[in-house]
């Protein structure tokens, strides 16, 4: 059975202070649900640190929402894997809908950064979803393929294990807007199927593909409760503890 993974993606938000308040008090609460729940937060660079202090000792893991493809060098304002492992990082998020659209990243950048984030040590999270007006052109499992494609260009059914998918409606980030448990589930098995063909039955068993998109409380359990989906990618409900805790109390439920 896949263990169920439930992110936090803090995005552009926090401060120091904010931030290592809300790493505190996940860990104070955290419980024993990281005894069948694996539980990540990625807060911006700068508090990296702060926050793995603060989460230390509690079983949350500490991830990063990019990463660069060069190792250490001359690449100003860029961050590179060695430096995420370096302050405790063990996840990173790559091609975010927000990085592809926002910033204009293509699949093939996407990938080059997850070929370097394999190779140094990380486990990748790749998003991959489509814009609203590529759903209502029934396009959907046109973009995931590609996303696919693109993004694990080169990366090796033993790579695999450190890869997880996050299934992220473009339509459905930030915009209070939800795919319904139908929507969600049928994302997933097509991105199911498409592991199974470009890699094997074994990988697709095996891989976490997780839902993002708008994921609260009250929606948490129904939608991780398919099954095809592994947890969920949380943005605006991670950065409050009394809400991004119900979200990691409904993956335990789903736990049998």
């Amino acid at each position: 059975m896949r263990r169920p993974l439930v992110a936090g993606n803090w995005k552009m938000t926090t401060t120091r202070e904010t931030g290592t308040s809300l790493g505190k008090d996940l860990a104070g609460d955290i419980g024993n649900s990281i005894e069948s729940v694996d539980v990540l937060v990625c807060p911006p660079f700068p508090y990296l640190t702060s926050v793995a202090n603060a989460i230390g000792g509690s079983g949350i893991r500490l991830g990063a929402q990019d990463a660069y493809f060069e190792s250490l060098g001359a690449f100003t304002g860029e961050v590179a894997n060695e430096m995420l492992t370096d302050v405790g990082c063990s996840y990173v998020i790559l091609g975010h809908s927000e990085r592809r659209h926002v910033m204009g990243e293509s699949d093939e950048l996407t990938n080059k950064k997850v070929v370097a984030s394999l190779a140094g040590g990380l486990k990748v999270i790749l998003c991959v979803g489509e814009l609203l007006e590529e759903r209502e052109a029934n396009q959907t499992k046109a973009v995931l393929d590609r996303q696919m494609a693109g993004g694990l260009a080169g990366i090796t059914s033993d790579q695999m294990a450190d890869v997880v998918i996050a299934y992220e409606p473009v339509w459905a980030i930030g915009t209070g807007k939800t795919a319904t448990p139908d929507q969600a589930e049928s994302a997933h098995a097509h991105l199911r199927k498409w592991l199974e063909s470009n890699y094997n039955s074994d990988i697709a068993a095996a891989t976490r593909i997780l839902y993002g998109g708008s994921v609260k409380p009250d929606n948490a359990a129904e939608l991780i409760g398919q099954a095809n989906v592994d947890g969920a990618l949380v943005g605006g409900a991670s950065l409050k503890a009394e809400l991004f805790l119900p979200i990691i109390q409904a993956a335990v439920g789903t736990v049998a």
